[in-house]
């Protein structure tokens, strides 16, 4: 009786002891379980803490290189260029005026005596100008024509604007190009010189005195003063305004070969550079009138050959 009561004791004592592991297994489990959640289900982290808890600890090394990750090189931040193309806003009444691009690359220009691309020309020597030379007190004429160029310039009051008699050959003109297909616009006319000053000023801060003589005139002589001086382009193609790509258009090749019959002259032609102290411009035109148009276009003479002012 006695040993069967112990048998029964000693079970009871495991039962016991049984409930208790299970529940402290429990425990056990809802803990590891809650730390991992509370770790991001990360097991390794929950391990750490788990030690941490328990006064353990981990080497340094260990810990880095458990955690090390190639560093990500960042590019190099290139500074865009601003827009610098930013064009000026148009004054009111003033025609419209297409001023050179950005130095770095070819330019285009506009003026009398504006070339058509920025770069120096050995045959051009610093622009022809008489150093020194104060402005007259009156135009200069030569056979009843107004000359402006770098020996002859205008007085600083000369402002006659716009020449009517130009303006109208300009309109019959491009009337008689639309028959043909071509828009013509005279984007650039009459210049006065305080404007003419604003230009030349600012091509000479940008690409210096000696390469700015090339392609722009100084305030007095610049042929747009005098009113005459048409820089002409093709409407809705203006990438070709005040370029030398004008005379390749086929708008271009019209009006080159059929102003003189208008009164114009191009003013600038090419191979002429030592004559009349620019580059070549294939959209400048002066007016002259038709008699004298047509002799400079038959004989392929400049206005300085003509009046013979060499």
């Amino acid at each position: 009786m006695m040993k069967r009561k112990n048998n029964y004791t000693n079970k009871k004592k495991k039962g016991k002891a049984l409930t208790i592991t299970l529940i402290i297994s429990g425990f056990i489990m809802t803990g590891l379980l809650i730390g991992l959640g509370m770790n991001d289900w990360d097991v390794e982290k929950s391990i750490k803490k788990g030690q941490e808890v328990i006064g353990m600890s981990v080497a340094n090394g260990d810990e880095d290189a458990a955690h090390e990750t190639e560093p990500t090189e960042l590019p190099d931040l290139v500074e865009q260029p601003d827009a610098d193309e930013t064009k000026e806003e148009d004054e009111p009444g003033k025609v419209q005026e297409v001023t050179p691009e950005s130095p770095s690359k070819p330019t285009k220009n506009n003026g009398a005596g504006s070339g058509t691309e920025v770069k120096p020309n050995p045959a051009i020597d610093n622009g022809g100008y008489i150093e020194g030379q104060t402005l007259p007190k009156e135009p200069k004429f030569v056979k009843g024509i107004l000359l402006a160029n770098k020996k002859y310039p205008l007085p600083a009051t000369y402002a006659p604007g716009e020449d009517k008699k130009a303006r109208g050959a300009f309109e019959r003109m491009a009337a008689e190009a639309k028959l043909t297909g071509f828009n013509l616009n005279a984007f650039s006319t009459y210049r006065s010189f305080e404007y003419q000053t604003t230009l030349y000023e600012r091509y000479v801060a940008r690409d210096g005195e000696k390469a700015a003589d090339t392609y722009s005139a100084r305030p007095g002589y610049s042929e747009h003063q005098t009113g005459l001086a048409f820089d002409i382009g093709e409407v809705n193609f203006e990438q070709h305004f005040a370029s030398s790509s004008f005379g390749e258009t086929e708008a271009g090749k019209w009006v080159a070969a059929n102003a003189h019959r208008f009164g114009f002259v191009m003013r600038y032609p090419v191979g002429k550079e030592q004559i009349t102290g620019y580059m070549h411009e294939s959209w400048h035109f002066r007016y002259v009138g038709l008699e004298i148009a047509d002799e400079i276009f038959k004989e392929n003479l400049t206005l300085e050959e003509y009046l013979g002012v060499q």
